[in-house]
């Protein structure tokens, strides 16, 4: 069925499937001592998920979540990685505090939210036309939350436990930028201690709704030993045109999920967690995030309230130490800003995205910006990487002088890797000295080098080192030989090659004249003695 025909139908909300005389408490409760709520386990050893009873629970305790996200790792319950044996096979479970600890690769929350980014702009392929960063609230308390939301393909109740798993990854595109199958993870679990996921898949016909619940503060205040994913699954009755609950698995399984959904979601009731799908359309993926974490002064890390177009990294807002008429030149550049600036990180976070996809942050369109663009005195390097012989790769970096300088103290290189950006401005000229290679800004894609999993930097490899030394002397030379565009003394040393190869250059139009009036007087005599 198209696309445009879904839209047409007229998804009636399932009546609620939790009876009227037993409570969400009791529900949980019930579902859990029966040690058959098929609530999905992340273990590690297996391609499929465990759905086999909780292997420890306390009751639900008041114990504080610690706000700060560097300080939250403090989980203790007493239990360590165990293994069990389930079917014969042995099976390592995932310890809640492994959900903190990975996301630690993430030492910037921008650097998370890109990470979420990449997988709606991988669903270009499938036909995603948009992706949305916004502020949304929590309805529990009203507190801020994070929504970020594509019209992608969606993923089916299979896709959406592989996403909730660890180390799957579907992505077979070369020019795909996840590959590692953990970006979700890290990513959501570095701005907030809870996540869920809606999703809407269309696949032969059949239409799927799915929601899972990645929640550090439901398993670190029950106690759990493991990794516990609470998931529902329904689908579209097409003779009738409404939602039932999927048979994958049987009523008691869908129960005792829905219920802990209900208890540690956002959604206190059945109807409101399926409203969440109505803006989702006939596919697509929302992802709410929500118990942000707080910076260490104990504000929330994402700032909403400053600039109501833009999402702001609280405090970050850094001082350029340079001279006063300068000072305000410096600290508005792209360069400063991208780092307390969502709006600004993501104008530059591309090379190039198809113009009939757009990114949205809080109701506004985010402009590309080609940082190429803000460059002068612009040349083009060819750089053929090579291995024992072999070349490796080839890349072009077009680098230049920005458009403020010598007034900005700003240098570096934009490193992108599949279209995406991984160092922006990398200072691979820590200091200049004597103002060598300030102002000397370059942008390439480096696609023969390997970005690390939280795509802030690349794999230390000896590729990566030849890299990083061949543009420490790109630097150089285009100083060298360019600063004085911009005000500067070209030493004596340069100012004496240059005048070298001018005279050289000089000699040779010399001689190119010579040989072509001896050969134009051939030309003439030759006629004079056909004459």
């Amino acid at each position: 069925m198209s696309r445009g025909v879904f839209q047409k139908v007229q998804l009636q909300k399932p009546k609620s499937l939790l009876g009227k005389k037993e409570s969400g408490e009791e529900r949980s409760s019930n579902a859990l001592s029966s040690g058959k709520s098929g609530t999905s386990m992340l273990d590690q050893a297996q391609s499929t998920l465990d759905d086999t009873g909780l292997s420890s629970m306390s009751t639900i305790c008041p114990a504080p979540l610690n706000r700060q996200f560097w300080k939250s790792g403090g989980y203790n319950n007493g239990h360590s990685a165990k293994t069990s044996i389930q079917n014969g096979r042995n099976y390592l479970h995932v310890h809640p505090m492994f959900l903190h600890s990975n996301a630690t690769s993430h030492k910037w929350a921008f650097g998370a939210i890109a990470e979420l980014l990449d997988n709606a702009v991988d669903e270009i392929q499938n036909g995603a036309t948009f992706v949305i960063v916004d502020k949304t609230l929590n309805p529990r308390d009203g507190s801020p939350a994070l929504l970020i939301q594509d019209d992608g393909g969606g993923m089916d109740p299979e896709a959406l436990r592989r996403c909730m798993s660890f180390g799957f990854s579907d992505k077979k595109e070369k020019s795909a930028i996840g590959q590692y199958g953990n970006g979700f993870k890290t990513s959501t679990m570095r701005l907030g201690a809870d996540v869920i996921v809606f999703s809407r898949h269309v696949e032969d016909r059949v239409l799927t709704q799915s929601i899972g619940l990645l929640s550090y503060t439901f398993l670190m205040q029950t106690g759990h030993d493991r990794i516990v994913v609470p998931m529902v699954d329904y689908e579209l009755n097409a003779s009738t045109g409404t939602l039932e609950m999927s048979c994958r698995y049987d009523r008691e399984h869908f129960m005792a999920n829905l219920s802990l959904l209900l208890q540690w979601s956002p959604y206190s009731n059945e109807a409101d967690l399926v409203q969440q799908f109505d803006d989702i359309g006939s596919h697509g993926t929302k992802i709410i995030i929500y118990n942000l974490w707080f910076n260490d002064d104990g504000e929330m890390e994402l700032d909403f309230d400053v600039d109501p177009q833009d999402i702001l990294i609280s405090g970050d807002i850094r001082q350029v130490e340079t001279l006063p008429a300068w000072k305000s030149v410096n600290e508005q550049h792209i360069a400063n800003r991208l780092h307390y600036s969502l709006h600004v990180y993501l104008s530059i976070l591309y090379l190039q995205i198809p113009k009939s996809f757009k990114i949205v942050l809080r109701g506004q369109d985010v402009e590309l910006h080609n940082i190429a663009d803000d460059l002068k005195y612009i040349q083009y390097i060819l750089y053929r990487p090579q291995t024992a012989g072999f070349v490796e790769g080839e890349v072009v970096t077009t680098i230049g002088f920005l458009k403020e300088a010598p007034h900005v103290n700003i240098h570096g290189f934009n490193v992108y890797y599949k279209n995406r950006l991984i160092l922006p401005f990398w200072r691979v000229v820590d200091k200049p000295t004597n103002a060598r290679g300030r102002g000397v800004v370059g942008v390439l894609e480096a696609n023969f080098i390997q970005p690390t999993h939280n795509k802030q930097d690349f794999e230390r490899t000896s590729l990566f080192q030849k890299l990083e030394v061949r543009l420490k002397e790109m630097t150089w030379e285009y100083w060298d030989y360019h600063c004085g565009l911009i005000g500067y003394q070209v030493s004596k040393k340069v100012q004496a090659l240059v005048s070298k190869v001018r005279h050289r250059y000089v000699q040779r139009v010399h001689l190119i004249s010579f040989l072509m009036v001896i050969m134009k007087s051939l030309f003439y005599w030759d006629r004079v003695y056909l004459l």
